[in-house]
Order: C-alpha cells, then sequence, then structure tokens
C-alpha cells in the first residue's frame, strides 16, 4: 500500500520571521523583517500566493543570531486577525504553559480568526531558557513523558466536557471549556504540530500528533526520520500527516542558486553556529540510542537552524517544483519553507513554482491511476477522544 496520497494537493507553509536575524546564521544580506509590520504585509502576500500555514518560532532568550524575538502566541493571533484565509501556527512549550490555560487562549484565537488557529508543541532543547526562568529542566526523555500528558490535556479540553485526566505532571479535573473551538468540517479540534527525531519523540508524535514536522533530510533519510513515526501512529491506531522543513533558493540557474547558498555558508556567523550546535547536539547525545535533532548535522547544515539546506529545494523553478513532488511520493505532506528575502520569495514560490508542482502533481496521480483533486482538502483523522 503507498504511503503518499497522491490525491490530493501538497500544503505549503513559510517559517514567521518573527525573531531577528532571518533564518539563517550569515552576514549575507536578507531582506527579512521580524518587525510585525513586515510580517503583516508577509502573511497577506503569502495567502494570496497560495500558501495555507504559516508557523511562528518560539525564542525567549537571544540564540544562534538573533538577538530580538517576538513572543509565538500573540504574534500569530495578530497575524490571524490581519488575514482571512492563513492558517497561523503557533509554537509553544510545555513547562513554560499549562496545557489548560493553552487550550483556552487557542480556543479564544481559533473564534477570532474563523477557525485558523494550530499549534506546535516544541518539547524544548534550549536549556538555558528553562533553568534560567527557575523552571524545572527534564531529562530528555522524560520531556516527551510530559508533552504527551499536555497534548492530551489539550485534545480533552478541545472536544470534551466535564473533562479529567490524572497524569505525572498535570491533574485535571471534571473541566468543561466554553465555548469550544470552532467547528470546522474535517477539522476535530485545533491541529496540533509536533517535531522530534528522537525515538521517544517520534513514539510520542505516532500517538498524540496531528501532524508531525521533519527537519530538513533528503528523501533517504526523510523516510527513516518518519519511519518511527509511523510505527507508533500504526499500533495506535492512527494517521498523522507529515511536514518537511525546507529552504528555498529558486534562481534562473542552477549555477546561480547554487552560488548564493555558497555565499550563505562562506558568511555564516561562525561563533553563533557553533554555539547553536554545542547547545542542540546535546539532545542527540543525551538519547540512549544516540537519535535525536541535530545528532548528524554538519556546520553547513546548522546555518539554516532547522537543516533546511538538507531537503536541496535549491535551482530553477523547474527542478526544485519535481523534487517537491518526489518527497510526495515519499509520504510529505506539506512543506515548511524559509527563504533569505522573504516577501519577494514568497511571492515568486507562488507564481513560479506553484503552478509547476500542481501539474506536476496532477501527472503522477494520473500516472499512479489516482484522480487529482486540485481543490481537495486534507482531514486529519483523529478520534476525538483524548485518550486516543
Amino acid at each position: 500500500m503507498s504511503v503518499a496520497d497522491l490525491s490530493t494537493p501538497l500544503k505549503f507553509a513559510y517559517w514567521v520571521p518573527n525573531v531577528s536575524g532571518g533564518l539563517v546564521v550569515s552576514t549575507i544580506e536578507q531582506r527579512t523583517g521580524w518587525d510585525f509590520d513586515y510580517n503583516r504585509k508577509l502573511a497577506r502576500i503569502a495567502e494570496d500566493a497560495g500558501f495555507e500555514y504559516a508557523l511562528s518560532q518560539t525564542r525567549y532568550a537571544a540564540s544562534y543570531g538573533a538577538d530580538k524575538q517576538h513572543e509565538a502566541t500573540s504574534f500569530s493571533l495578530a497575524l490571524l486577525a490581519a488575514t482571512e484565509k492563513l492558517k497561523v501556527i503557533a509554537a509553544v512549550h510545555p513547562g513554560m504553559w499549562h496545557p489548560g490555560v493553552l487550550a483556552k487562549f487557542i480556543i479564544t484565537a481559533d473564534h477570532i480568526s474563523n477557525g485558523r488557529a494550530a499549534v506546535n508543541i516544541v518539547s524544548g532543547w534550549l536549556k538555558d531558557e528553562f533553568v534560567n526562568f527557575g523552571l524545572d529542566w527534564l531529562e530528555h526523555d522524560e520531556r516527551y513523558v510530559r508533552t504527551e500528558e499536555f497534548i492530551r490535556v489539550l485534545r480533552g479540553l478541545w472536544t470534551e466536557e466535564g473533562y479529567s485526566q490524572a497524569g505525572k505532571y498535570y491533574d485535571i479535573r471534571d473541566f468543561t471549556l466554553s465555548p469550544g473551538p470552532v467547528d470546522v468540517p474535517g477539522r476535530p479540534h485545533p491541529e496540533v504540530f509536533f517535531g522530534g527525531n528522537s525515538t521517544a519523540a517520534q513514539a510520542t508524535a505516532g500517538r498524540v500528533a496531528d501532524w508531525y514536522f521533519s527537519n530538513g533530510k533528503d528523501l533517504e533519510g526523510f523516510k527513516d526520520n518518519i519511519a518511527g513515526v509511523r510505527a507508533s501512529a500504526a499500533q495506535a491506531g492512527r494517521t498523522p500527516r507529515y511536514g518537511l522543513n525546507g529552504f528555498v533558493i529558486a534562481r534562473d540557474s542552477e549555477r546561480e542558486a547554487r552560488d548564493t547558498l555558497r555565499e550563505i555558508v562562506e558568511k555564516a556567523h561562525r561563533p553563533a553556529v557553533e554555539g547553536f550546535r554545542d547547545a542542540v547536539q546535546e539532545a542527540g547525545a543525551s538519547t540512549k540510542d544516540g537519535r535525536g535533532m541535530w545528532a548528524d548535522s554538519t556546520f553547513e547544515d546548522l546555518v539554516q537552524y532547522n537543516d533546511g539546506f538538507k531537503t536541496q529545494l535549491i535551482g530553477t523553478p523547474e527542478q526544485i517544483a519535481e523534487r517537491i513532488v518526489e518527497y510526495k511520493k515519499i509520504g510529505v505532506n506539506l512543506f515548511l519553507t524559509c527563504y533569505l528575502h522573504f516577501q519577494e520569495e514568497v511571492a515568486a514560490f507562488g507564481t513560479d513554482i506553484l503552478p509547476i508542482v500542481r501539474q506536476l502533481e496532477a501527472d503522477a496521480a494520473r500516472a499512479a491511476g489516482v484522480d487529482f483533486d486540485p481543490d481537495a482538502t486534507l482531514t486529519v483523522h483523529q478520534s476525538t477522544k483524548a485518550g486516543i
């Protein structure tokens, strides 16, 4: 049985640049702003270009080249209010939020936006942010125990009345949130995104996430990275969807695109990249099997701090579209993209790349004997019961 959904169009998202310094840790020119005015205009450009999602980054302390940052949930709410179609995903940390408070916040954001609010649950890798806030810093696998409980509380409070959950980290007693989230066809509750390369992260994602986000990977790396999620989801009788990070460099020729990548890396802010590497590769080292986010990332990979170069969305629009559809054939449902110059390049993605993607998707579906519906929407099949 094929793992690919060839009948449904790929979805596209972009990283919200709500932190200074853009999406690469480099001194190369980036015509990208971190202020709200820039991001409001970018969000409107993105939804007009055919993007369905945007993801706001969560950071509190200056790190890896970003000395200024806006808080993710409030920034996401503002972007929702400034747009009409875009779904905005706010990244949040268990341990910094109580899930009941977050559930209520997202319900309000959902009503303000008519059903477009979503969350990305980040278990946490930057120890200093927790410790310096005076918060408990849990060992690696224990962070995912807390995360799983956190997501189950969210889903329970969004879908049930008189919800109760007794766990190691959260004790919810007969609680009802009213109103509930907006009733959106095909969506039992606001979407829950989640990422992580470790064995514990992938097992958790399979059991409770609606979407699994993967750091940038080549084709074989992506298949390997989601294998644990698929296995966990199958045991739980669930069908999460899969997103992949990629840094897009679209130019008139492949040589020009490769030259741009070379310049980005040559102008890398080495102390910031090395500091980031030292902080994040603790995650892989702290797991029992050595698997974890950034565990196998090189210096060049970490210049784009979610391994976006590995996906190789670099070349002409035609080359990038062809590679995107190759990923679709192995199970990608959504691309989370980033750029040097967001406003100009997001707009260009919509005019120069997306039409080619749609044609290639139709061709791939036809070759497989599948009907391609360009207007179809993804339904994330989940039980409304929090225990599933």
